[in-house]
C-alpha cells in the first residue's frame, strides 16, 4: 500500500490510500490534461510519498502486469530523448530472446510509443508497463483521447536515431501520418520477405529456420512470409517447394504436421524483377492486405548475389518500406571482394538505408559454441586470468570440409577460400576470442571491442601465408576429381581451395602470440574448432615422463564448433598403477550428452535477433572495413604475382607448406594428432 495524491492536487494534502495500481488508475481522471503534474516523470515521482520503493514505482504508472524481464518506462513523449528519469533495467541474457510467453514484448522505449500510437489518435504522456491487456490499453487510450499533440506529417522526417524504435520507415521514405487502425487485438505484425526465394539458401536454410521459430512459438502472433524472386510461381507452388525442406527436427511432437500446415498458410509468393520499383509496389499492396491496418514491421532477407543488393535496397526502400513501423534488411555475405568493392557496396546501401537498418549476417556468429565463447571466458574465473600472452602460447582457428566444390566452382572461383571463410567466419571468431571485456552486453559495446582487435592486427605478409589447391586422388577404388576438373571452374585456375596464415595482434594482451588460421576444402575431415595451446610449465618436475615431446606436457583448450559440439580441456594425469606413468586426459563437455535439447540452427538465432532488433551478432560497417583492410593487400599481391597454389590430394590433410608455417612459430597443428574422443 502507498499513499497517492491525485494529479490535479499536487502540493495539497488531499491524499488517499490505495492498494494496487488499478486503484490508482480508477481514482485519477486528469491524465489527459497537459498541464497536470503528470507532465513529466520528475513531477510524477513527486506525486507519491514513497516513490523510491518498488511498489510505488508500479503504482506511479497505474497499469499492471509487468513482464518477467522488463520494467517501467516513465517518460513524457515530448521529453523522449532528454528526460533522465527513466527506469529501464538491462535485460538479462537468459531472458533475451525468450519465446512463447504469449505477451507483447518491447525491447526499446520507442517500440512502446509506436505500439500506443496504433491505438490512440494522439499521445501526450507515456507512462506504461511493458505489457498491457486489451482492457488496460483501452482505458489508457481513453485518458488521452482529448489530447491534441501533433503527429509528424510528411514534411517532418524523423531522425535516424529513432528508427530502431519502430516509428520510422526507410530514410528514403517520407514519414507520413501514423495510421490508427482498430484491429481486434491491436498487436503489430511482422512481414518477412525472402528475396531470392527460389535459391538454395532460401530453400535449405531460411524457410526451415523460420518454420523452426514458428514451431517454438518464437515468431510474433501476426506474421506473414513472402517469397520474392524472378521465377514465375504461385503461392501453392511456393508452399510445395518449401514443404520439401521442412522437418520437425526439434522433437517428435504429434502436432508437427499440423504446425507445418499452419506455417505454410502464412507463406505467399510474388514474382518480380529485382530492379523494378513497380514490382515492389505490387508487393507492398499484398503486404498491406495481410497486415490489415496493424502497425507493420517489415524484414527483407536478401538471399541474392551481392551485385543486385543495391537494386533491391533501392526498390524496397522507395516502394515497399513500412510507413508506421520499422524496416530492416538482412544482407548475406560476401560483402564485396576487397576494400574498394566492399566500401562501394556499403555506400550504395546507405543511399537507401540507415546503418541501423542493415543487418550483415555471418551465420558462424550464430553458432552455439561461438556465442558461448564470451560466456566461457567472462563468466568463469578459471579462464579470464589465463586469457593473455602470459599463459597462452598460440591460438588456432581451424575450418575443414571433406568435400570439394562439386558443381559450384563458378561461384567459388570468383572468391576463393580466403574471402569465403578466412576474412569473415574465422576472423570474426578471432575478434570475439581476443577482444577486451566490453562495457556491457549491448551490441555496440561488443562490436566496439571487436573493431579494436581488428585495427590492432599486424598487416599480413606473404611469407606468413600458404595457399593450396586440391587435385584428383583415388582412394578405395573411388576417384575424386581435382578442383580444375570441375566443369564450372576455368582451366588453369589459381584460386586457392586451402589457405593457412599466421596473424598477430599488436596490443599488450596478445603481443607475440601467433594466431594460426587454416581453412580448406576436400580435406580428410569436416569440422570447425578453436584450439588454445597454453605455455609449458616452467621447471616441470615431470618433464622426463614426456620424453622429447615437450608439447605433450602442455594443456590445451578445445572448443569444437561443429560437428558434435563440445568443449574440452586437455590435462596431464597419472595412469593408475605402481609406475609413474603420465597420460593426457580430457575434461569434457559434450553437448549431446549434457543437454537433451537440440541445438538451434545458426540461422534461427540470427533471424530471431533481426526481428527483435538485436544487432550483437551482426557485422557493423567499420568492422567490415577493418577486416577487409587486413586481407586486401595480401589478396592483391597473390593475384598480381599469380602465386601458384601448392597441390594436395583430395581427402588429405592439406599441403605440406602448412606444417612448415606452423613450425616457423614453433607450433604444431592441434588437429593433426591422433583421433580424439570426448
Amino acid at each position: 500500500m502507498t499513499r497517492y495524491q491525485p494529479s490535479n492536487s499536487a502540493g495539497s494534502a488531499d491524499e488517499r490510500e490505495i492498494h494496487s495500481p488499478r486503484e490508482a488508475l480508477a481514482v485519477d481522471k486528469n491524465w489527459r490534461s497537459p498541464s497536470t503534474s503528470w507532465r513529466s516523470a520528475s513531477n510524477l515521482h513527486r506525486t507519491f510519498s514513497a516513490a523510491s520503493d518498488a511498489v510505488a514505482l508500479q503504482t506511479l504508472v497505474a497499469l499492471l502486469k509487468i513482464s518477467p524481464w522488463s520494467s517501467l518506462l516513465l517518460r513524457s513523449a515530448n521529453q523522449f530523448d532528454t528526460d533522465p528519469e527513466i527506469v529501464w533495467p538491462a535485460q538479462t541474457s537468459s531472458q533475451k530472446g525468450s519465446c512463447g510467453t504469449g505477451g507483447q514484448r518491447f525491447r526499446e522505449p520507442m517500440e512502446i510509443k509506436s505500439y500506443l500510437q496504433a491505438r490512440c489518435s494522439s499521445l501526450n504522456n507515456v507512462f506504461i508497463l511493458a505489457e498491457l491487456t486489451d482492457v488496460e490499453i483501452q482505458t489508457f487510450c481513453g485518458h488521452f483521447a482529448a489530447s491534441s499533440v501533433p503527429v509528424p506529417t510528411a514534411k517532418e522526417t524523423p531522425s535516424k536515431a529513432v528508427e530502431n524504435g519502430g516509428v520510422s520507415a526507410l530514410p528514403s521514405q517520407e514519414y507520413g501520418h501514423v495510421v490508427s487502425p482498430d484491429p481486434s487485438d491491436g498487436e503489430p505484425t511482422v512481414s518477412i520477405t525472402v528475396v531470392g526465394a527460389s535459391g538454395d539458401l532460401a530453400k535449405k536454410k531460411i524457410f526451415p529456420a523460420l518454420f523452426a521459430l514458428y514451431y517454438e512459438d518464437c515468431l510474433p502472433k501476426h506474421f506473414t512470409i513472402f517469397g520474392y524472386a524472378r521465377s514465375k510461381m504461385t503461392d501453392a507452388e511456393l508452399r510445395t517447394m518449401v514443404s520439401r525442406t521442412l522437418t520437425c527436427r526439434i522433437d517428435k511432437r504429434e502436432n508437427c504436421n499440423e504446425k507445418m500446415e499452419q506455417f505454410l498458410k502464412r507463406c505467399f509468393y510474388h514474382s518480380g524483377q529485382y530492379d523494378l520499383e513497380e514490382n515492389f509496389a505490387e508487393l507492398d499492396k499484398k503486404l498491406k492486405e495481410h497486415e490489415a491496418g496493424r502497425v507493420s514491421n517489415r524484414l527483407f532477407y536478401l538471399s541474392i548475389p551481392p551485385n543486385i543488393f543495391i537494386d533491391v535496397a533501392k526498390s524496397a526502400s522507395r516502394s515497399a518500406s513500412s510507413k508506421n513501423g520499422w524496416t530492416r534488411v538482412i544482407v548475406e555475405k560476401p560483402f564485396g571482394r576487397d576494400s574498394e568493392s566492399s566500401a562501394a557496396l556499403t555506400s550504395g546501401l546507405k543511399q537507401y538505408l540507415d546503418e541501423d537498418q542493415i543487418f550483415r549476417i555471418d551465420h558462424y556468429l550464430g553458432k552455439e559454441l561461438v556465442e558461448n565463447l564470451s560466456v566461457l571466458r567472462f563468466s568463469n574465473l578459471i579462464f579470464e586470468p589465463l586469457w593473455s600472452r602470459q599463459y597462452i602460447r598460440n591460438v588456432q582457428l581451424i575450418f575443414s570440409e571433406d568435400f570439394g566444390t562439386e558443381g559450384r566452382g563458378g561461384y567459388f572461383d570468383h572468391y576463393g577460400i580466403i574471402r569465403d571463410i578466412m576474412q569473415n567466419h574465422l576472423l570474426q571468431i578471432l575478434a570475439l576470442f581476443a577482444m577486451e571485456t566490453p562495457v556491457s552486453l549491448d551490441a555496440e559495446d561488443i562490436r566496439n571491442e571487436k573493431v579494436k582487435v581488428l585495427r590492432s592486427m599486424r598487416p599480413l605478409q606473404l611469407e606468413d601465408v600458404v595457399i593450396g589447391q586440391y587435385k584428383s586422388h583415388t582412394k578405395g577404388g573411388v576417384t575424386h576429381p581435382g578442383y580444375t576438373d570441375d566443369k564450372t571452374v576455368p582451366k588453369g585456375s589459381l584460386t586457392p581451395t586451402f589457405a593457412a596464415a599466421a596473424l598477430f595482434i599488436d596490443n599488450p594482451r596478445w603481443d607475440g602470440v601467433p594466431f594460426l588460421m587454416k581453412a580448406g576444402k576436400a580435406l580428410h575431415t569436416k569440422g570447425a574448432e578453436i584450439r588454445v595451446q597454453f605455455r609449458h610449465v616452467p621447471g616441470n618436475l615431470y618433464k622426463r615422463s614426456f620424453g622429447s615431446d615437450i608439447d605433450r606436457a602442455t594443456n590445451e583448450l578445445v572448443i569444437r564448433v561443429q560437428p558434435d559440439e563440445a568443449i574440452y580441456l586437455k590435462i596431464n594425469n597419472k595412469v593408475p598403477g605402481l609406475e609413474m606413468r603420465l597420460d593426457r586426459s580430457n575434461l569434457n563437455l559434450l553437448y549431446s550428452s549434457r543437454y537433451s535439447k537440440e541445438i538451434p540452427d545458426a540461422y534461427e538465432r540470427l533471424l530471431l535477433d533481426a526481428i527483435e532488433g538485436e544487432r550483437r551478432l551482426f557485422i557493423r560497417s567499420d568492422e567490415l572495413n577493418a577486416a577487409w583492410e587486413l586481407f586486401t593487400p595480401l589478396l592483391k599481391e597473390l593475384e598480381e604475382k599469380k602465386i601458384a597454389p601448392e597441390l594436395y590430394p583430395y581427402g588429405s590433410r592439406g599441403p605440406v607448406g602448412a606444417h612448415y608455417l606452423a613450425a616457423k612459430y614453433n607450433v604444431r597443428w592441434g588437429d593433426l594428432g591422433a583421433s580424439e574422443s570426448v
